[in-house]
């Protein structure tokens, strides 16, 4: 496998399907039919190679496999590299794992430019897959760019009464903070000389560019996580998205902001990370208890798991900067777990949206007397998000609070309090959706899941209960990447002593 092109096969199979879908011609129902069908397939056949990189993965090592390296631009040491290693892996799988079910999920929901759609998610699953497989920082920065420009057309063609304003208040936010990010990257260059993220890794950075480098970094990852303040843009994004749009949204671009940190900020810039920790931890702490508040008093079901999110992303960015095994095992567990948990919650309000036509708590009461199947399901998916042992929801949350008792025992139970209310925003939810008198008129002639979204639903189920039961075979994978990152996080850390730091 280290000498086949597995990773650029992953990277760029999708646009083979977006040149497919082109060349389809015939009336509308065709070229719709057609160009599901298609994508569907190119999207089955992306995830199933991209499997192929878990099962050869050497689980053992910190060093990127399937590596590939072409020269590109080498007047500018900038050339074509593509790596994974333990951190990685799962992100890229999230991303072909999450695409085929976007698309079952939007089969019926999109029913105007239907070719456009699908040529749009392929897209954006190629730039998805390049982000977290570019080993080069110049194609990094290309693939976290061109993410947003397919996810601004499905918002703002496919998305709600208030698409356009969403779109454009999703694109400025990001693109915003990452003009800064391209004014680290030029300044690394000028400094190393290359773009190359293993060369820039070991490079020890003087002390006195870290600061600036660290905020511009975290301008561009903050955002796309998103912490408080600069969450704002999210819960427009996801109300006005249709729903596959929310699933990738809240399932894999959330995620970028903290490969970001876990990629760039604390390998290539310790000093700094480590005297910004007093801040992360502070942000984080009132996203986890603000945004779970506001949660509680929302009354549209998107914006109330949308919000759920942020607070989710809370713990994410505590456990990454606890500099703990635990504390990053840990994030990188919440990162999958909530990119499958959030996804499920998404696609159980569009299967009721799909029905009803409204997102509205106080339209429903009552689902479990005619949509059983549905209610179970979204117990197990509510549940996970509440972090109940047995559920992938619960091993991250445990792990980053483990970690973070290490370091600073105020943070972790301010933390803590988050987890109680979760609970109280998902069981309120839950109660009000599902449970109660089915007095509503329009409900009485409600169906039940069909067998299309129980095949949606069927892995996400099995995974969440994996995960939760059985988490060994996620945590060995990045095990050996996050012990070698610490390692030389606090090897960098202990050479800058004490005059260089701001202390935890």
């Amino acid at each position: 496998m280290e000498s086949f092109p597995i990773l650029s096969l992953t990277t760029f199979l999708p646009l083979i399907g977006v040149a497919f879908i082109l060349l389809i011609r015939g009336d509308e129902l065709t070229v719709a039919r057609n160009a599901r069908w298609a994508t569907l397939w190119t999207s089955l056949a992306t995830f199933v190679i991209s499997l192929l990189l878990w099962l050869n993965f050497d689980k053992s090592t910190a060093d990127f496999q399937f590596v590939e390296r072409l020269e590109w631009l080498p007047s500018f040491n900038i050339a074509y590299h593509m790596g994974i290693d333990g951190i990685s892996l799962f992100f890229v799988i999230l991303s072909t794992f999450l695409t085929p079910i976007c698309v079952l999920a939007s089969w019926k929901a999109i029913t105007t430019r239907v070719k456009e759609y699908m040529i749009a998610f392929l897209v954006l699953e190629t730039m998805m897959i390049g982000t977290f497989a570019a080993l080069d920082f110049v194609m990094f920065y290309i693939f976290f760019e061109a993410v947003l420009i397919p996810m601004f057309i499905i918002i703002g063609v496919w998305g709600g009464p208030r698409r356009v304003y969403a779109a454009f208040k999703f694109f400025l936010y990001t693109l915003a903070g990452s003009v800064l990010l391209l004014a680290a990257l030029l300044t690394l260059y000028f400094e190393v000389g290359t773009t190359d993220i293993p060369t820039l890794i070991a490079y020890a950075v003087p002390p006195e560019m870290q600061t600036w480098l660290w905020l511009a970094f975290f301008a561009s990852f903050a955002v796309k996580m998103p912490m408080w303040p600069v969450h704002t843009w999210l819960p427009d994004a996801h109300v006005e998205a249709p729903t596959a749009g929310s699933v990738i949204l809240a399932g894999v671009l959330l995620k970028m902001g903290g490969y970001g940190f876990l990629r760039f900020s604390l390998p290539m810039l310790p000093i700094a990370s480590e005297q910004f920790v007093p801040l992360i931890y502070t942000l984080s702490v009132i996203a986890i208890i603000y945004t779970s508040l506001v949660a509680l008093a929302q009354e549209d079901m998107k914006k109330l798991i949308a919000y759920s999110s942020v607070a989710h992303m809370g713990f994410v960015t505590i456990g990454i900067f606890t500099a703990t095994q635990q504390g990053i095992d840990g994030a990188m567990f919440q990162m999958l777990s909530h990119g499958i948990i959030s996804a499920a919650l998404f696609l159980c309000v569009g299967v009721v949206y799909d029905r009803e036509h409204s997102r509205e708590i106080a339209h429903y009461g009552g689902l479990v007397e005619r949509m059983p199947r549905f209610a179970f399901v979204f117990m197990i998916f509510m549940l996970g998000s509440v972090g109940l042992p047995g559920t992938g929801g619960f091993v991250g949350e445990f792990l980053i609070l483990v970690g973070a008792f290490q370091d600073n025992t105020w943070v972790a139970s301010l933390a803590s309090t988050g987890v109680i209310l979760g609970a109280a925003y998902m069981l309120y939810l839950y109660r009000r959706v599902i449970f109660g008198k089915l007095d509503k008129e329009h409900l009485k002639q409600i169906l039940d899941l069909e067998p299309r979204e129980i095949a949606i639903f069927t892995p996400l189920v099995i995974l969440v209960f994996w995960m939760g039961i059985w988490p060994d075979p996620f945590l060995s994978v990045f095990d050996a990447t996050v012990s070698n990152l610490l390692q030389n996080y606090q090897s960098a850390v202990a050479v800058a002593g004490p005059l260089n730091l701001a202390g935890r």
